[in-house]
């Protein structure tokens, strides 16, 4: 199976960006992809950068709504599966950094909810996120079971495992990275671990370009099961990462074989203490 990570950078034309979101999975589907994977607010300025930004609140959307219907009209099209990223509302007052999952068909499969959420300079999430309360879902799409891991939940052991024991095939982390924000490539290796511990595929689709302070970093990359990086985006250009992925190395993985055997999750929350959970 062939996936394509959209490295982009929005404009400041939200209707514009979505046009080009819907090109990109058109050139994704003339590249050969099945499933194609957008970065962290795939539409939007990232405006958690900001401590307070009231224009944030218009730019929040119902799921389903304007922009899942024409993502999934280009998706049942052109048969593709697509994981986006954008600013929800949901109805009753609540916003979260939510990723739909678009089946082949142009089904709306669910919705995941990033869960943990953060504040420190530049990453001013709890303004304007609410805490997901989807848990952790596993997807059945025509390219396999896919898990999604918003960008700060990736950081997080718990999560990444859940996907694994939920049957994770791929893994796919929408992603807004900063030049040098994890130094020695350690935001790198802990997706390369992940995927070696768990057995699975992962792909971060990482945003590109300056916002005020901020610049992303791009270098979008695609791991297998072993935790191999096997594509790779380039730092600070916008493209289409193309890499080819075997689903069927999940089962093989040395996590699949050996270490999920071993696991003792009777023992673990015992070890973790008042209100945690072992998985």
């Amino acid at each position: 199976m062939r996936i394509a990570l959209a490295q982009r950078q929005p404009g400041p034309d939200r209707e514009r960006n979505l046009e080009r979101a819907l090109e990109d999975l058109r050139r994704a589907h003339t590249a050969g992809a099945s499933l194609v994977c957008f970065p962290e607010l795939a539409l939007e300025p990232f405006f958690p950068r900001h401590e307070s930004w009231d224009a944030a609140a218009g730019l929040a959307e119902p799921v389903p709504g304007p922009t899942t219907e024409r993502l999934a009209e280009r998706a049942r099209e052109l048969s593709l599966v697509v994981v986006f990223n954008l600013y929800e509302e949901d109805g009753e007052g609540r916003r979260f950094d939510s990723s739909p999952v678009i089946d082949a068909d142009g089904a709306l499969l669910g919705v995941t909810r990033m869960v943990h959420i953060t504040d420190y300079p530049g990453f001013h999430e709890r303004a304007y996120y609410h805490p997901g309360d989807r848990g952790a879902p596993v997807y059945e799409t025509a390219a396999g079971k896919v898990g999604v891991a918003i960008c700060y939940d990736r950081h997080y052991s718990e999560y990444m495992r859940a996907l694994g024991v939920a049957g994770a095939e791929i893994v796919v982390i929408p992603q807004a990275g900063t030049v040098g924000e994890w130094p020695d490539g350690l935001y790198e290796a802990e997706v390369r671990t992940a995927a070696f511990q768990n057995g699975y595929w992962t792909a971060l689709c990482n945003r590109v370009g300056s916002e005020g302070e901020l610049t992303f970093a791009g270098e979008s990359f695609v791991c297998d099961p072993e935790g191999r990086v096997v594509a790779r985006g380039t730092s600070g250009r916008q493209e289409l990462v193309i890499a080819d992925v075997d689903l069927e190395a999940c089962a093989d993985s040395h996590a699949r074989r050996l270490f999920w055997r071993d696991r003792r999750p009777e023992l673990y929350p015992g070890w973790l203490g008042p209100g945690e959970e072992g998985s």
